[in-house]
């Protein structure tokens, strides 16, 4: 009897994870930077961004960015983007990269990026998403920034059938 019970717990969370990222959700976030480890970590930094996504393939959500930087002795900065993200396994890490176009005073550049996160599913829909994130300028390295986001997410399915 015991076995039987460990089989169907262990059938209903692999049944759970699995449903977790699969095809036709929409995703919502927002996030925090300003933990940077780049030469923008010598002075104030705050970074806020809204993102939203649909999972195009079961693990493989398509994301579109906008983000807000402020700093203490550079111009404020727009950014908007395109990237992608792989969850490994439905075990909630993932694997992201992107393209971003970020525009402030006199300042117009292009940073191919690169992040690596954890989904920490609070309840059925909500997440708190701890990320490292690497964005490289393409016009000074002092631009670039590398850093630690903290973040949240909502997963929402979205019901195609007809009633």
């Amino acid at each position: 009897m015991k076995k039987i019970a460990f089989i169907l717990v262990a059938l209903l969370v692999s049944v759970a994870s699995h449903a977790q990222f699969e095809q036709g959700k929409v995703y919502f976030g927002a996030s925090m930077s300003g933990f940077d480890i780049s030469s923008q970590a010598q002075q104030f930094h705050l970074g806020l961004d809204a993102r939203c996504g649909y999972m195009v393939l079961d693990n493989l959500l398509a994301l579109g960015e906008l983000e807000y930087s402020h700093w203490q002795h550079d111009p404020d900065m727009i950014t908007i983007g395109a990237a992608g993200r792989y969850y490994i396994e439905e075990n909630g890490i993932y694997l992201g990269a992107g393209l971003k176009y970020r525009h402030g005073c006199d300042y117009n550049d292009v940073l191919p990026g690169a992040h690596l996160g954890y989904a920490f599913f609070l309840g059925r829909t909500v997440t708190v998403e701890p990320e490292v994130y690497a964005d490289l300028s393409t016009k000074a390295l002092r631009y670039s920034s590398y850093g630690l986001r903290i973040g949240f997410g909502i997963y929402l399915f979205q019901d195609h059938r007809k009633n």
